[in-house]
């Protein structure tokens, strides 16, 4: 029986887990896409004393409200320095970009306002108290969270892990997945092929797919044989956290992964969905542990399926809150999207996003099908077509799921 997309998205998310909490070095979280499982928090005040925003000269405000004024100059403090030169009435200290703010000066006037004579620096421009000064704790204060746990480990999240001393983050490590690709007719890509065979698209695809999200997956081609797909099932399932298999999922005499799933004991939770392309899409779990997907053999159907609905259950074995695990962004059709009614399926088109007077909107790519694997190079992602039977304007808003 087919069931919604969104009750296949909902019964994956309900047995996928999120995996086992680990400690890893910052180095090794730096490929990106994973997510903390626990908060990071300030070690000490941000910055953890008031710094000069600019190279220039520490002064007194009270000595500069009128200028130009002569201050003498008394020593300077570096980025990195210890130095503490005490600024007096009447005197003033170079102060570089970074460096702490030295006792006695609550102002820094830049460079380029000033003058020297000998001994003497001439401030052309009056200053504030606190001008060009980051104060201190004024970003943060020692003890604020400020790492949340699910926050995903951006470049700036390890940046400011780095900065608070968190050499260690707790995370979950990325899901360990195998890719199984069917058929007799499937080749390597650097084989040279009879025209009743084709060279596999959907492993490499599937494999970039995942290391755009930090996972690196191996791969594996086998033929049509119930026997043979169940070994390398069973094989992949034991040392993998999620199987994706392409091709062999539908209702054909050689459509043996469903068949080779119940083999090796996995329980099958789905096997259809109300979608177009990927209608035949499978989920099955194998112990407590470990998933399954059979995706159909056709390109598009294979990165539809696997960015609706494998890639949410990898967010989520990651730690991504279930309601964050499937992004969908929301924005205005260039032109009206025709219906076609299919069945009472949700229809997912190729589309891009376009930048119009109005701002972003999502245009359709011409495609010749689910098998147009050259069409899904035009395309950013997919536009969901409700199964309700009704056109959609141009100008209404749309969902679009992007493919990254």
């Amino acid at each position: 029986m087919l069931i919604s997309t969104q009750d296949a998205l909902d019964t994956v998310l309900r047995h996928v887990k999120p995996l086992k909490i680990a400690r890893l070095d910052l180095a090794d979280v730096l490929v990106g896409g994973f997510v903390l499982a626990r908060d990071v928090r300030c070690d000490r005040d941000q910055p953890p004393a008031d710094r000069s925003a600019m190279d220039g000269y520490a002064v007194r405000a009270a000595d500069v409200a009128r200028v130009p004024a002569r201050l003498e100059l008394i020593g300077e403090v570096a980025a990195g320095s210890k130095a503490r030169p005490r600024v007096q009435r009447g005197t003033c200290a170079t102060i570089l970009t970074g460096a702490n703010v030295p006792p006695g000066a609550d102002a820094v006037v830049r460079l380029e306002d000033t003058g020297r004579d000998d001994n003497e620096i001439i401030i052309r421009a009056s200053a504030q108290a606190g001008l060009n000064i980051r104060k201190r704790a004024e970003e943060a204060s020692r003890g604020d969270v400020l790492l949340k746990q699910g926050q995903a480990l951006t470049p700036a999240a390890v940046g400011v892990c780095a900065m608070v001393g968190a050499s260690v983050v707790r995370t979950r490590p990325m899901p360990k997945v195998a890719i199984i690709c069917t058929g007799a007719e499937v080749r390597e890509p650097g084989q040279t092929v009879a025209p009743h065979q084709l060279r596999d698209s959907n492993g490499p695809a599937l494999q970039g797919a995942l290391a755009s999200m930090g996972i690196a997956a191996r791969r594996k081609i086998v033929p049509d044989d119930p026997r043979k797909i169940a070994t390398q099932l069973r094989a992949a399932a034991r040392s993998h956290d999620v199987v994706i298999i392409t091709g062999g999922v539908s209702v054909g005499h050689c459509d043996f992964v469903p068949e080779a799933v119940r083999a090796i004991g996995g329980r099958v939770r789905f096997h259809g969905v109300r979608m177009k392309p990927g209608k035949p899409q499978l989920f099955a779990t194998l112990g407590a542990s470990r998933c399954i997907f059979g995706l159909p053999g056709n390109p598009v159907s294979v990165l539809t399926g696997f960015w609706s609905l494998v890639a949410p259950a990898l967010r989520r074995l990651i730690g991504v809150a279930q309601g964050e695990c499937c992004p969908l962004v929301k924005l205005p059709t260039v032109k009206a999207l025709p219906c076609q009614p299919r069945g009472g399926r949700t229809v997912f088109r190729l589309a891009r996003v376009v930048q119009t007077r109005a701002g972003a909107a999502i245009e359709l790519v011409n495609s010749a099908g689910s098998a147009d694997l050259i069409a899904a190079c035009r395309a950013e992602g997919v536009v969901l077509i409700p199964a309700n039977g009704r056109d959609i304007p141009a100008g209404a808003v749309v969902q679009f799921q992007p493919w990254k």
